[in-house]
C-alpha cells in the first residue's frame, strides 16, 4: 500500500532581516537591507504507514510547525519533494484538503466571534458533509470531549483548553484520512489531557486515520506513538521506535536500593542522584549495570531493587544538549 505521507528532500529556507543596533544602523536599514539565511528544514526525508501515529519531535526553532506547514500546503518549500495522499500538498488542491486536517494549538480555525457550533455548520458546508453524519459526529465528539455547555458560546469567550476541544471537533467532522496535530493538548488540564489522548486513540482505530503529532509534552507522545521522528536545526537526528530513542542516546540507567545497612560510600556503584536513609538513586553506565547491581546486593540486605531508563523527557534534553 502506497505511503499516505512521504517526504524526499524537502528544504525550506528564510531570508531574515538583521542589523546592528542603534539609530544610525536604523537609518541604513532604510536604504540597504541586510538578510541571513535559516535553515528552517534541511534536507529532510520520511515516510508514514496507513493508520501509523508518529511523534515529531524537536526543540522550539527546530522545523517541526514548518514541515507540517508544507505537508499541510500553507508553505511552498524551496526543494525536494512531498506526497500526502499522492498529491502535492503545496498545489492545494480541493480533493486533498477534504481528506486531511489540521490542528495548531497556537492557531485559531474557527471563527473568533461565532460559537462553535456556527463554525461547526460552516465545515459542513465547505465539506459537503452528509446530515446525517454531520449530526452523528458533532454529537458523538462532543459528548465524548465533555463540551455541551461550551458550544454556543462565542470562541472567544472560551479559555484555550476549551478552545482547544472546540479545534480538534471541528477538524474531525468531515473524518479525515490524515491528522496533523502540532500542540494539540496546550492549555488542558491533567485529565482532560488523558481524556484528548484516549480520544484520538479511539479516532485513529476507528477511522483508520494517519496521525502526525508534535508536542512538548512528552506524555502526549508516549501514550499516543509508538514511532518518533526527532528533528533539530532542520535535520532528522533518529527515526525509529520510542524505545530505540532511549537505546541510541542514554549511556546510562538508573538503579533504586532499598536497604536499611546501605554503606556509607557508595561511589564505586554509580553516581547518588536522591538518597535517604534506606534508600539511594544510581546513576549508573549502561554497560556496568549488571555488575553495580550484583555488588549491591552482596554489600546490603536489599529489599527492593530497581533498574530503569531514565525518563524519555532527559534523553529527548540531552539529545538536543549535545547537538
Amino acid at each position: 500500500m502506497e505511503h499516505p505521507v512521504r517526504v524526499d528532500g524537502l528544504r525550506k529556507v528564510f531570508k531574515v532581516p538583521v542589523r546592528d543596533a542603534g539609530l544610525r544602523q536604523s537609518v541604513k536599514s532604510l536604504f540597504k537591507r541586510e538578510f541571513r539565511e535559516v535553515k528552517a528544514v534541511d534536507d529532510v526525508s520520511f515516510s508514514l504507514e496507513p493508520g501509523e501515529i508518529v511523534g515529531f519531535l524537536g526543540p522550539n526553532g527546530a522545523g517541526k510547525t514548518t514541515t507540517i506547514k508544507m505537508l499541510t500546503g500553507l508553505l511552498f518549500p524551496d526543494g525536494g519533494d512531498a506526497r500526502v495522499l499522492g498529491y502535492q500538498p503545496w498545489k492545494r488542491q480541493k480533493e486533498l484538503l477534504r481528506r486531511i486536517a489540521l490542528v495548531m494549538g497556537q492557531r485559531n480555525n474557527l471563527a473568533w466571534d461565532l460559537p462553535a457550533t456556527d463554525s461547526f455548520q460552516l465545515n459542513q458546508a465547505i465539506y459537503r458533509i452528509a446530515p446525517a453524519d454531520f449530526e452523528k459526529r458533532k454529537t458523538e465528539f462532543v459528548e465524548l470531549l465533555e463540551v455541551e455547555d461550551l458550544v454556543t458560546k462565542p470562541i472567544r469567550n472560551l479559555s484555550l483548553g476549551e478552545r482547544m476541544k472546540m479545534e480538534i471537533v471541528g477538524a474531525l467532522l468531515h473524518a479525515p484520512e490524515i491528522l496533523f496535530l502540532d500542540e494539540p493538548t496546550i492549555g488542558l488540564d491533567v485529565s482532560m489531557q488523558k481524556k484528548l489522548r484516549q480520544f484520538l486513540l479511539d479516532y485513529n482505530a476507528r477511522a483508520g486515520a494517519t496521525i502526525l503529532l508534535t508536542s512538548h509534552y512528552m506524555a502526549d507522545v508516549v501514550a499516543l506513538a509508538e514511532r518518533v521522528i526527532v528533528i533539530h536545526r532542520g535535520k532528522i537526528l533518529y527515526d525509529g521506535g520510542l524505545s530505540g530513542l532511549t537505546g541510541r542516546f542514554s549511556t546510562h540507567k538508573t538503579i533504586g536500593v532499598t536497604a536499611n545497612d546501605l554503606p556509607a560510600d557508595l561511589s564505586r556503584y554509580g553516581e547518588t542522584i536522591e538518597r535517604t536513609p534506606d534508600k539511594v538513586v544510581l546513576r549508573v553506565p549502561r554497560a556496568g549495570v549488571s555488575a553495580a547491581a550484583a555488588a549491591l546486593l552482596q554489600a546490603a540486605t536489599v529489599t527492593d531493587l530497581t533498574i530503569e531508563d531514565p525518563p524519555i523527557e532527559d534523553v529527548i534534553d540531552r539529545v538536543f544538549r549535545e547537538e
